[in-house]
């Protein structure tokens, strides 16, 4: 297995993985605090910023490969 195909594999697999995890574990804490609806949004707007940048580069970079190539 060469650098790049576990490089690949770590992006496409892995780093969904965590962070469907860090999904579970804010909604699992917003539960238990008891937070309202509003509460909750805010939460997963706080915690869950890195996600939501995540999510915004992999379609840019998505969108992007498939214009140029």
């Amino acid at each position: 297995m060469s650098d790049e195909m576990l490089t690949r594999l770590g992006m496409g697999i892995g780093v969904p993985i965590i962070l469907a995890f860090l999904f579970f574990i804010i909604w699992d804490l917003a539960k238990q605090s008891k937070a309202g609806r509003l509460g909750t949004i805010m939460m997963f707007l706080a915690l869950g910023g890195g996600f939501i940048g995540y999510m915004i580069k992999e379609f840019l970079v998505w969108y992007l490969g498939r214009k140029i190539g």
